[in-house]
C-alpha cells in the first residue's frame, strides 16, 4: 500500500490530539507578530524583511503552510521552534497565548511528526513542570523571530529570554527583571531517559531516542549543556495523576543556575555526548551570545543575498525573503566534524559511524519539480554536497531512499530522486559522485526493492513486465505508473550523458508508456489493471486512488518530459490542449472524497481560492500553468503565474502545505519570470518577471546576472520580448548554459 503522510498519524492518538486543537479560523495573531516589521522602512538587512511565521496559521483541517517558526543556520542540523502544544506534531500555533518551551526540533512535517527532539523553558521558582502547567503567556506583538533567534518576554516569570542557534546548538541567554534566580526546565520526551550532571564542569548530559519512524536500531541524540558555576540539577516527578496535557512518555529535569542573569550553551549529536562536547567547543567555545548570533546573522544574509530584488513593495520584499529563507532549512546538516576535522555520520540506514557527509529530511515527492532546479542556479555548491550524501545514503542502505526522513521511509509515490539527479548531471552540476548515482537509480529501476520498508518502486515486476502499474495490484497505480514513466527519463538523460548508449535507449523507451496510461474515451489518464482492461467506474472529479491527493484533473498534465507528444497525441492539438487547460484553471472547484471518505486538508485548500481544478496547494499542479506555454499561449502561462504570484502568496501564508521549500521555491522562480517544466532538461521555461530588477548569484562565491524589466512589470505582467546580453532572444526557454553564462536578462514587458 502506498503511504502519504496522513497515514503515519494513524493510529498513534497524534492526529486525534492535533484535530482536538482549537480551530485557526482567522490570520490576526500570525499578522499581530509580523505588526512590527510591517511598519519599517526599506532595509539594506534582507533578513530583517523574513516572518518566520508565515505558514503557521495552520491545523490538520486546513493548512495555511504547516510550518514551524524556525530559528537555525541555513542547513542546520539544530531547529529551534516555539512549542505550545506539547504531545501534537502541531506544536506551535500563533492563536495561542502561552508558551512552553524553546523545542529543538527535526519535524520535517507535522504529517511525519519528530524525532530526537527535547524542549527548554527558562523559570523562576519552582513550577509544575508539566508542560501545560509550567506554559508562560507571553505577548505575540512584542516576540522578535528572526532566522537567526528568538527574543521574548515571559510574562508569567519576568524575563527576558533569547536563544541564537549554532548549525548543531545554540546559545541561550535569559534574564529576570525581578532579580530572581534563573532556572532551565528540560523536557526530555523518553520514559526511562537518564541526565549526568558533572557540578564540577557545571555541564549536563542527557540523550533520547524518541522516533516517530524512519530512524534506525540504536538511534540516539546526545545533548550536552554547559551551564555556569555553581549551579545544581535535580530531576523531577511527573504529577502523572493531574489534569491538563501532561508529558506524556517524559522525564524532566530543572537546571538551577543560581544567578538573575544567565547564558548557557548546548549542542546535540547523532553520534555521542564526546562528540556533542565537541561540537559545543567548535561551534560556540568561548563565545558569548552576541558574538554566535552575529555569525548566525551574517550566515543568513549572505545566504539570502542569493538574489537581491529591486522595485518591490514592503508587502513583496517581506514575501519574497521569507519564502527564500524557507527553501535555506530543508534538507538538514546530518553530518557533524570530528576532532580531525573531517565529516563524519551516524547512519541513519546502518547505525554505523561513516565518514562523509550525510543530509536527512527532504520528501523527493515534493521538491523536485522547484526546490532543486532551483538550487541548481543559486547554489549549485551545496546542492553537490546534498546530491553527495544521498549517494552515500544509497551507498550505505544499498538503494537509494524513496522519502528521507531522517533514513528509509516509505512515503507518497515514485521514485523521484530520478529527477534531481537527472536535472543536476544534464546542467553539469559539480560535487557528487555520478556514476555512483547512475548505477543506483538503475537498481531501483531494474530491480525490486522492498517500497514498504522505503526503497525501491511499488509494482516494479509488473511495471518492468507491461509498461505500467497495475491498478488492481498497487494503490495509486496511475501515478505510480507516471512517476515511473518520468523516471526512466530522467535515468536516461544520464545514462546518456555518461555514455551508457544502451541504457539510455532501453530508459527512454519505457519513458514513452506514459501513453499506456491514457484513455481516449474520456481523454483524462486513469487506472489500467494487469489484464489491460480500465479500471471502472472512471469520475473525474473523484480523489485518491489511483492517485494520490488529488484527482483525474491535478494529474492530467503528467508528462513533463513529452509536452508536445502529449498535447498532439494525446489531446490532438494546441487548440483542445489551451482550450482544456483554460477549462481547468476556470471551472468549478469540484470534488469528491472518493477513498478518502472525508475531506482531505488538501480539497479544502483548492476550493477555498477561484482556481478551478488548479490545486497550486498542492505540489503536482505546480507545473500546470506552464504547460499553457507548450500550447502556444505563453501569455496565458503570464496571467495565471501572476495571478498565483499575486493572490496565493504573502508574507503570512501560503495556500496549502510548504513542504520544505517546495512551495516557497516556486515563488522564488516564478517571480523571476524563470521555471523548470521539465528537471532532467537543461532548460528553464520563461515567464515574466515581477521585479523592476533582480540581481541573483550563482553560488555562494560566483558569478552574478540581472533580470530587468522595461516597464512597469507591476502593470504589465506579459512578457513582449527578451534580450541575452543585449541579444534578441526567440522562443519561450532558455538553455542552462546560456543562462550560467548570461550577464543581463532584460525583459521588455507589456500590459
Amino acid at each position: 500500500m502506498a503511504a502519504t503522510r496522513r497515514d503515519f498519524l494513524k493510529g498513534t492518538g497524534a492526529l486525534a490530539v492535533a484535530a482536538g486543537t482549537p480551530a485557526l479560523t482567522v490570520d490576526a495573531a500570525a499578522q499581530k507578530h509580523s505588526a512590527t516589521s510591517a511598519t519599517q522602512v526599506h532595509t539594506a538587512v534582507l533578513s530583517d524583511y523574513v516572518n518566520v511565521l508565515q505558514g503557521t496559521n495552520s491545523n490538520p483541517q486546513f493548512s495555511r503552510g504547516n510550518t514551524l517558526p524556525i530559528a537555525a543556520e541555513p542547513f542546520g542540523m539544530a531547529h529551534w521552534t516555539l512549542e505550545s502544544r506539547s504531545g501534537s506534531p502541531w506544536m506551535f500555533s500563533p492563536m495561542d497565548q502561552r508558551i512552553q518551551g524553546f523545542r529543538l526540533t527535526h519535524q520535517l512535517s507535522p504529517w511525519l511528526s519528530d524525532y530526537g527532539f527535547t524542549t527548554i523553558l527558562p523559570v523562576t521558582g519552582e513550577p509544575d513542570v508539566r508542560a501545560s502547567a509550567r506554559a508562560t503567556s507571553y505577548r505575540p506583538d512584542e516576540l522578535v523571530a528572526h532566522p537567526y533567534g528568538f527574543r521574548m518576554n515571559l510574562l508569567r516569570y519576568c524575563i527576558d529570554a533569547e536563544l541564537t542557534p549554532t548549525c548543531r546548538g545554540a546559545v541561550l541567554r535569559a534574564a529576570s527583571r525581578l532579580g530572581d534566580d534563573v532556572s532551565l526546565v528540560i523536557d526530555v520526551p523518553e520514559k526511562g531517559a537518564e541526565f549526568q550532571w558533572d557540578a564540577a564542569s557545571s555541564t549536563l548530559r542527557w540523550k533520547t531516542s524518541a522516533s516517530a519512524g524512519g530512524t534506525p536500531e540504536g538511534f540516539a541524540t546526545y545533548y550536552v549543556l554547559r551551564g555556569a558555576t555553581g549551579a545544581s540539577f535535580e530531576q523531577k516527578a511527573l504529577k502523572s495523576n493531574a489534569t491538563g496535557r501532561n508529558n506524556n512518555g517524559s522525564v524532566v529535569g530543572v537546571l538551577h543556575l543560581k544567578a538573575a542573569k544567565v547564558e548557557v550553551a548546548i549542542a546535540h549529536s547523532f553520534i555521542s555526548f564526546e562528540q556533542a562536547e565537541h561540537t559545543l567547543q567548535e561551534e560556540v567555545g568561548s563565545n558569548g551570545f552576541d558574538a554566535v548570533q552575529a555569525k548566525t546573522k551574517a550566515m543568513w544574509e549572505e545566504h539570502l543575498r542569493a538574489v537581491v530584488i529591486h522595485g518591490a513593495s514592503k508587502e513583496q520584499m517581506r514575501t519574497f525573503y521569507s519564502c527564500l529563507y524557507r527553501t535555506l532549512l530543508f534538507p538538514r546538516i546530518w553530518h557533524e566534524i570530528d576532532a580531525d576535522g573531517k565529516a563524519v555520520h551516524m547512519s541513519p540506514y546502518t547505525s554505523k559511524l561513516t565518514p562523509g557527509v550525510m543530509y536527512a529530511d527532504h520528501g523527493y515527492w515534493d521538491v523536485y519539480r522547484a526546490w532543486y532546479p532551483m538550487m541548481t542556479l543559486l547554489y549549485p555548491e551545496r546542492l553537490g554536497e546534498i546530491l553527495q550524501s544521498w549517494v552515500n545514503a544509497g551507498t550505505e542502505g544499498g538503494w537509494m531512499p524513496q522519502f528521507p526522513c531522517p533514513g528509509y521511509r516509505a512515503c507518497m509515490t515514485g521514485s523521484l530522486i530520478d529527477s534531481l539527479f537527472g536535472d543536476a548531471v544534464v546542467k553539469d552540476i559539480p560535487g557528487f559522485d555520478r556514476e555512483a548515482a547512475y548505477q543506483l537509480l538503475k537498481k531501483h529501476a531494474t530491480q525490486v526493492g522492498d517500497p514498504e520498508k522505503g526503497y525501491g518502486r511499488r509494482g516494479s515486476a509488473s511495471y518492468q513486465r507491461l509498461g505500467y502499474v497495475p491498478n488492481d495490484e498497487v494503490e495509486q497505480a496511475c501515478v505510480e505508473s507516471l512517476d515511473a514513466h518520468y523516471g526512466d527519463f530522467c535515468i536516461g538523460q544520464i545514462a546518456a550523458k555518461l555514455g551508457h548508449s544502451e541504457d539510455a535507449a532501453f530508459f527512454a523507451k519505457r519513458s514513452k508508456n506514459w501513453r499506456m496510461m491514457w484513455d481516449p474515451q474520456v481523454k483524462f489518464f486513469r487506472g489500467k489493471n494487469a489484464d489491460g482492461k480500465w479500471a471502472p467506474e472512471f469520475r473525474q472529479y473523484q480523489w485518491g486512488s489511483p492517485y494520490v491527493e488529488g484527482g483525474a484533473w491535478q494529474h492530467r498534465w503528467s508528462v513533463p518530459h513529452e509536452p508536445e507528444a502529449m498535447m498532439n497525441e494525446a489531446f490532438g492539438g494546441k487548440d483542445t490542449f489551451v482550450a482544456e487547460l483554460v477549462k481547468c484553471v476556470e471551472q468549478e472547484p469540484r470534488f469528491e472524497v472518493g477513498v478518502y471518505h472525508q475531506e482531505i486538508h488538501e480539497m479544502s485548500e483548492m476550493a477555498a481560492v477561484r482556481f478551478g481544478q488548479y490545486a497550486h496547494s498542492n505540489q503536482p499542479s505546480h507545473h500546470i500553468l506552464w504547460m499553457f506555454t507548450v500550447g502556444g499561449r505563453p501569455d496565458l502561462t503570464q496571467k495565471w503565474v501572476r495571478k498565483v504570484l499575486n493572490e496565493l502568496y504573502s508574507p503570512e501564508n501560503f495556500s496549502g502545505d510548504e513542504d520544505t521549500g517546495s512551495m516557497a521555491a516556486w515563488y522564488v522562480l516564478a517571480s523571476l519570470g524563470l521555471y523548470t517544466l521539465c528537471p532532467g532538461k537543461p532548460e528553464w521555461m520563461l515567464g515574466s518577471p515581477m521585479w523592476q530588477k533582480a540581481e541573483v548569484r550563482r553560488g555562494l562565491k560566483g558569478s552574478s546576472f540581472t533580470v530587468e524589466a522595461v516597464g512597469d512589470p507591476a502593470a504589465k505582467p506579459y512578457r513582449a520580448a527578451l534580450a541575452v546580453n543585449g541579444k534578441a532572444h526567440a522562443g519561450d526557454v532558455i538553455a542552462h548554459g546560456d543562462l550560467v553564462k548570461a550577464s543581463t536578462l532584460r525583459f521588455t514587458v507589456k500590459a
